[in-house]
């Protein structure tokens, strides 16, 4: 349930941007040989799942590719029938039914949300603006997140004991900070809000609406919350990041529009093949209406429309969404112009999970993840370099300087070490500290223009300008002396996005954080909870309760300050 992330050793987190590489030929979708080594590779060379699903649909028809096992010690091969949790795939779902209660007139995008909850819960407001449906559904609606008062009690499974309750005590209680519908922020909170109001404004269940209104229609017969016996025996296990088997997530009402769906492959085909109208249905307007519907993110070539998001890089426009619980990734997306639409999905909640592997199939020209160890050093003419000597602006507080020392290429992001990067051809280069890798863009006179950071799944563009990195110096970082015993409270695991966490250790007197694919770094008290690294220009402070816990950390770089909840 989770949505999108990082760069550099902790560098630039937040710059979510997705660049479009040069244009090639589009090739058609790749050949079920060619899918299934991808998932070989994926799950028996880089062990990143235990299982991976693939459907695809175009005009030739629907096919699943599957590789893998339901469980370490389940032999049993995945197929089509075999179900997940999808998490906030569900998302999508929630929106669909408010595009059809708002074709049958029942309800509109413009109503306040206020109006279908309880007159006793204060929906925050600002300069007398309402949080409408629409701000839900297109997560701007100012809400955070998640609520300040998610604290669950058993990690595991998060969302089992957080109650509707609580989420109308949290609404009363909070304050925007920016009016609704003003700025884009990927909103757990808002999507479980969102499903609730509908559920409640139809009076019935959650899960009896979307069994209702789109999967009876659809006939999507094994799209559920609550699963049957026969359903359950085709439900592969979920696995954390270190592929151990971790329990199946519950979402109450509260949460359940945000991410409380289990689906298979076949059944997400079903409702692909209606979006891009292989299948005939009356949801098909309120399908069509759900993208005539557009906010900005603020990513580059990246909008929000009902519940979907937008990726349009030249000219070609990706409809699609993901998602992520403690055991499984997701991924659905179709083409209209193509009419090609692709699900993905796998056991298995890791970083380098699935969202590739969908986006490649719907563009050749995404790149498929490749680990550090898996990539290739080649040996090219050092006097290349030279070309690509320079600074790039990712933001305009954060500066990449590439530098060139005899025969070797440097990396040098704001306030952080200078760190080699290695060719694999002539424009394209990677770093083995951690798991991200540059193109350089250049013109057709040859100059180098920009170059491209790839990080998480992610494409940021930096455009060259002239003598910028001096100019942006770190702040300047004291270290104190405090009590090590403070540093239990902090330890565990933080979720900064589906695809980025930070892991807090303890080793005696010192306190360490592991991003996810980077490595460990100590981290140095400035006060009991504001830290700070000294490899990179980044800090955290840890956000506690009463008895001193952390129920999340604030991740301060590049001029932002990113929030993680704690997860584990």
């Amino acid at each position: 349930m989770r949505g999108m992330v990082s760069v550099l050793a902790l560098a630039a987190v937040m710059l979510f941007a997705f660049i479009a590489a040069q244009p090639v030929p589009e090739p058609g979708v790749p050949s079920d040989a060619e899918i299934q080594r991808i998932l070989v590779n994926r799950i028996d060379v880089q062990h990143r799942s235990l299982g991976i699903v693939v459907g695809v649909i175009d005009a030739q028809g629907r096919r699943v590719v599957a590789y893998g096992h339901l469980n370490q010690n389940d032999g049993r091969p995945l197929n089509g029938d075999t179900i997940f949790e999808i998490g906030s795939i569900t998302k999508v779902f929630t929106s669909l039914l408010l595009s059809e209660m708002v074709r049958r007139g029942e309800v509109a995008l413009s109503d306040p949300v206020a109006k279908y909850l309880p007159p006793t819960v204060k929906v925050p407001e600002r300069d007398g603006k309402q949080i409408t449906l629409v701000d839900l559904a297109t997560h701007t609606s100012g809400l955070p997140r998640m609520p300040a008062n998610f604290a669950p009690k058993n990690p595991g499974n998060p969302y089992a004991d957080y109650s509707v309750d609580q989420l109308y005590q949290f609404l009363s209680s909070y304050k925007l900070t920016r009016d609704p519908g003003s700025q884009y922020e990927y909103s757990n909170l808002g999507g479980g809000l969102l499903g609730l109001a509908l559920a409640r404004h139809a009076g019935m269940a959650y899960g009896e609406l979307v069994r209702e209104q789109i999967c009876d229609p659809l006939e999507m017969n094994n799209t559920r919350i609550v699963l049957t016996l026969e359903m359950r025996s085709r439900l592969a296990v979920g696995h954390d990041a270190a592929l151990k088997a971790v329990e199946n997530w519950d979402l109450g009402p509260a949460f359940a529009g945000a991410g409380a769906l289990r689906s298979d492959a076949n059944d997400l085909l079903k409702f692909v093949a209606a979006n891009l109208g292989y299948t005939k249905t009356p949801l098909a307007p309120a399908m069509a209406a759900m993208l005539d519907v557009r906010r900005p993110t603020g990513i580059q070539g990246l909008e929000v429309a009902l519940g979907w998001h937008v990726f349009t890089t030249d000219g070609k426009e990706i409809v699609w969404h993901n998602g992520g619980t403690g055991g499984y990734r997701s991924f659905i997306g179709f083409d209209r112009r193509s009419r090609v639409g692709v699900v993905v999905l796998s056991n298995a909640e890791t970083a380098e999970g699935v969202d590739d592997i969908g986006r490649h199939l719907l563009d050749a020209k995404v790149p498929l993840w490749v680990s550090p160890s898996e990539r290739k050093e080649v040996q090219i003419d050092p006097k290349i370099f030279d070309g690509y000597v320079g600074d790039y602006r990712l933001t305009p507080s954060f500066i990449i300087a590439i530098t060139r020392e005899g025969d070797h290429l440097y990396s040098q992001a704001t306030g952080q070490a200078k760190f080699e990067i290695f060719p694999e051809s002539k424009k394209e280069y990677f770093y083995k500290v951690v798991d991200a890798q540059i193109t350089f863009v250049t013109d057709g006179r040859g100059r180098t223009t920009a170059l491209i950071l790839h990080q998480n799944g992610l494409d940021q563009r930096a455009e060259r300008v002239e003598g910028a990195a001096a100019a942006l110096a770190p702040k300047e970082h004291k270290q104190v002396h405090v009590d090590p015993k403070i540093f239990d409270g902090y330890t565990g695991a933080y979720q900064v996005s589906p695809n980025f966490s930070i892991t807090i250790t303890r080793e005696g007197d010192h306190l360490f954080e592991q991003a996810t694919g980077q490595q460990k770094f100590e981290i140095f008290p400035e006060s009991e909870k504001e830290y700070f690294l000294k490899v990179v220009d980044a800090q955290i402070t840890f956000v506690t309760d009463s008895h001193g816990r952390a129920t999340e950390l604030v991740l301060h770089q590049g001029g932002r300050d990113l929030p993680a909840k704690r997860i584990e």
